[in-house]
């Protein structure tokens, strides 16, 4: 049985999704990625926005497809409001949602049970890696966005350059602010060159939070 259905407290109300899934969510980003950027019109210079909402189209082909073990199990989503326990009002507005049939079914948790925050991103553009790590990283690691979750997904549109270097910059960034224990590293869910992992501590008593990065490239951008 997947390790899914262990139930671990991360926040108010939270629910460990565990590895298997966190695997699944980045097979579906890949399997929906690879939709997206054979559709007519898609390329680096269109809106953040637009391009995920191809992205988040290309997932749900994906899934429709069954292209994914768990395709019956996973909802992919436009983003919701985030709010913060106790707050007044939303933080922010995610980009794509993950909801998880057994998390639903078994615990009544109506979620959304992963956020996918989406970010432009190149190794050679200090703007956009500080970018990614302020408007991106730091949206998991402040609990402006799930924080009652145990792990967050990041999708990089790739610019320019590889996974490589878009994590050499984006670390060369975090060590400059003395953050060394926010690096990008080896994914720990999933075995591929376009994915990484990092972990994050988190203020008051919630307890750190593990991301895991996707970086997407386009046709025709070179390495």
């Amino acid at each position: 049985m997947f390790d899914y259905l262990r139930r671990q407290r991360v926040g108010p109300g939270s629910a460990q999704i565990g590895r298997d899934r966190m695997a699944d969510i980045l097979r579906v980003l890949d399997c929906g990625w690879r939709s997206a950027v054979n559709t007519d019109g898609l390329h680096p210079e269109m809106d953040e926005v637009a391009l995920t909402g191809r992205l988040r189209a290309g997932m749900i082909a994906a899934i429709n497809d069954k292209l994914v073990r768990s395709s019956k199990k996973i909802s992919i989503l436009p983003g919701t409001e985030s709010w913060p326990e106790g707050a007044k009002k939303p933080a922010g507005l995610t980009d794509i949602s993950v909801h998880l049939r057994e998390i639903r079914e078994r615990l009544q948790d109506h979620g959304p049970h992963a956020i996918i925050e989406c970010k432009r991103v190149a190794g050679n553009a200090a703007a956009l890696c500080r970018l990614y790590v302020l408007e991106g990283i730091d949206r998991f690691k402040e609990t402006k966005y799930a924080e009652r979750h145990a792990a967050g997904f990041m999708a990089g549109y790739l610019l320019s350059g590889d996974a490589l270097s878009a994590t050499a910059g984006i670390n060369r960034y975090l060590s400059g602010q003395g953050r060394q224990s926010d690096h990008l590293n080896t994914c720990t869910v999933f075995d591929a060159d376009w994915a990484r992992s990092s972990r994050h501590s988190r203020p008051r008593s919630t307890p750190s939070i593990e991301l895991h990065h996707a970086f997407l490239t386009f046709l025709g951008i070179s390495s």
